[in-house]
């Protein structure tokens, strides 16, 4: 079972559906809180339309997504130790979403998608990693521009 994760950040949407192809991602995981965005079809409904034309499937997961007052204050101090603590204490109480997005990564090729390019500095790498606790699952962080063979992997845990 592998978990990828992807940014749009830099990417076009055209370079977003290419990189899902090129992947083989047939439903895209949307782990933002709000899924609105200033570039053009990102936003919400522009994306699923887009993902449904193309024969994926869009999924909203806003119990996933970092709560604005976590989002705020690392706006305001750039912390990402205290972003980190923040967004991990909200995700903990998320055992049951969780779960299902396990559930999910068992079934489909699913990418957890949010904004930022550098999965090293966005909750998707916090979301990937607690699925990987809960299921085992192998997690990849695919970048624009990388080849497959390229992609950072977490390996599995193993379990005893």
């Amino acid at each position: 079972m592998n978990v990828f994760t992807i940014g749009y950040e830099g990417l076009d949407i055209d370079g977003f559906m290419s990189l899902l192809a090129e992947h083989d991602i047939d439903t895209i995981v949307d782990v933002r809180e709000l899924p609105l965005s200033r570039k053009a079809g990102f936003s919400k409904n522009a994306l699923a339309n887009l993902l449904n034309l193309s024969g994926r499937e869009y999924v909203h997961m806003a119990d996933l997504g970092c709560p604005k007052p976590v989002r705020d204050l690392y706006r305001e101090d750039g912390n990402w130790k205290r972003y980190t603590e923040g967004f991990m204490k909200h995700l903990k109480t998320k055992d049951d979403a969780i779960a299902e997005l396990s559930l999910l990564t068992s079934s489909a090729n699913c990418a957890l998608l949010c904004f930022e390019a550098d999965s090293n500095f966005c909750h998707r790498s916090m979301v990937a990693n607690a699925v990987r606790e809960y299921s085992g699952a192998k997690v990849t962080h695919i970048k624009a521009g990388a080849k497959k063979a390229d992609l950072v992997k977490t390996p599995p845990l193993a379990f005893a």
